[in-house]
């Protein structure tokens, strides 16, 4: 029984990382039963036992999506001191993810809002709740480097993040899209501008 509980578990990842990828790829809405299937080798009701719905094998795709993101960017940048440092981390993190065009590492984040910025629903429920909760570490981080001494008392901290964000969307077009291999570089100096602007005079 456990190695059958084991098996399910292994494949209900595999579904997951290819639906994942799939999303990254070709957006969210590309998600399909069949398709999944198709690709894994499966059959539609075995995909179907494990994942259920197709909303709800979108929904899974961007929780896996928020795990691996604040793994990748986050949780390292945690290891550095508090202010500045730690901030830094998180934008040297974030830059170089999103500039690494060979481990496809699209954002999902990005993409979703494009694609569900007018639609309702669980699914863009579950993408606004990943994107605010990254906003809110960002903000937190921003007002430990303002107590730090390491900005000035009077930085906006939701400011800051949403240049932070912009800079961010930036950078993935012109390193996605434009394939500029100078776009994190022009990024880094993009960010070490906005920091020069906010430390104290």
């Amino acid at each position: 029984m456990e190695a059958k509980t084991e098996r399910s578990e292994l494949t209900l990842q595999a579904i997951v990382d290819t639906a994942l990828q799939m999303a990254i790829d070709e957006g969210l809405e590309s998600l399909s039963i069949g398709e999944l299937a198709k690709r894994l080798a499966l059959s539609k009701s075995g995909v179907f036992s494990r994942v259920g719905s197709r909303e709800a094998l979108q929904l899974a795709v961007i929780q896996e999506y928020d795990r691996r993101f604040l793994q990748a960017v986050f949780t390292p940048a945690m290891r550095e001191p508090r202010g500045l440092p730690r901030l830094n981390a998180i934008m040297q993190l974030w830059i170089k993810r999103a500039g690494d065009l060979a481990q496809g590492n699209g954002c999902l984040y990005c993409a979703g809002a494009f694609e569900y910025d007018d639609r309702e629903g669980p699914v863009r429920e579950q993408l606004l709740d990943g994107v605010q909760r990254w906003r809110g570490a960002l903000r937190r981080t921003v007002q430990q480097a303002i107590e730090a001494g390491h900005l000035a008392d009077d930085v906006d901290p939701i400011q800051l993040v949403f240049e932070m964000d912009a800079l961010f969307t930036g950078l993935l077009r012109d390193a996605r899209f434009l394939r500029d291999p100078q776009a994190p570089a022009r990024a880094w100096t993009a960010w070490q501008r906005l920091v020069r602007a906010s430390q104290p005079q």
